[in-house]
């Protein structure tokens, strides 16, 4: 790093001088060069969708998953390494089965983020590991609600009302702070998650979309949106894109 100093990036137990881990720095590019990952959270439920890229033609669809279930009440979209991001979900389901078996009941959102935020935190401290090149946007329905949480690379944790993260991140902020999430229901959602997605998407190779959610409609239970619905979402936002075209 010209102008800071060297060697100040080769370890995550160091700090430069201006007081900054480089390799969380780093990690947190890794998220913020792959593809888009958007979350919403509507009066009903949580809608998570999430841009893959489809690298080669002969790339089996719905491989490569980008959204999981960890337990039936949450779930996990991710963004930047994709090994990374397996590992993560692995460590929340461990958690949501811990806490069910100590307590007897699922685990809450707010506990589950901050277990997750903890756990990859643990990866910014020692100079033998790296940091997690992932965020994590995570979506439950428990007792308190809807909620959607994002974890990032330095295990930081937020919770948000709609967010996004990865390449388009700034553009996709933008359009979800036009809705009003407050009266728009998770079928709606649905919709604007891929009118987002398709929106932001700038590169020449195509993308497969990828949508889940946790709502009244399915049970509170976190599971990947029918693909039936999925496919009628992709297709209004497409037109409703086009159709913008055409009126510029």
């Amino acid at each position: 790093m010209s102008g800071i100093g060297t060697g100040y990036d080769l370890s995550t137990g160091t700090f430069s001088p201006d007081g900054r881990v480089f390799q969380t720095d780093y990690a947190q590019k890794a998220v913020d060069n792959s593809g888009t990952v958007v979350g919403i959270r509507c009066k009903d439920g949580v809608v998570l969708g999430a841009e893959k890229l489809i690298i080669s033609k002969m790339l089996e669809q719905h491989s490569n998953r980008r959204t999981f279930p960890v337990d039936r009440h949450a779930g996990m979209a991710v963004a930047g390494v994709a090994a990374d991001g397996r590992s993560v979900v692995s460590r929340a389901m461990g958690e949501a089965n811990q806490y069910k078996s100590i307590y007897g009941e699922a685990i809450p959102g707010h506990v589950l983020a901050e277990r997750l935020g903890s756990f990859m935190h643990l990866f910014n401290l020692y100079g033998g590991y790296r940091p997690y090149g992932v965020s994590a946007l995570l979506a439950t329905y428990g007792k308190e609600g809807p909620q959607l949480y994002l974890v990032e690379p330095s295990g930081a944790t937020y919770r948000y009302f709609g967010t996004a993260v990865g390449k388009g991140r700034q553009g996709a902020k933008n359009e979800v702070e036009k809705l009003k999430l407050e009266e728009m229901s998770c079928r709606e959602g649905i919709q604007a998650v891929a009118k987002i997605l398709h929106q932001v998407h700038d590169e020449e190779k195509g993308f497969e979309m990828e949508l889940a959610w946790v709502c009244e409609e399915s049970g509170r239970h976190f599971q990947r949106v029918p693909q039936q619905l999925a496919d009628e979402a992709e297709a209004a936002a497409k037109a409703a894109l086009a159709a913008e075209d055409m009126d510029d």
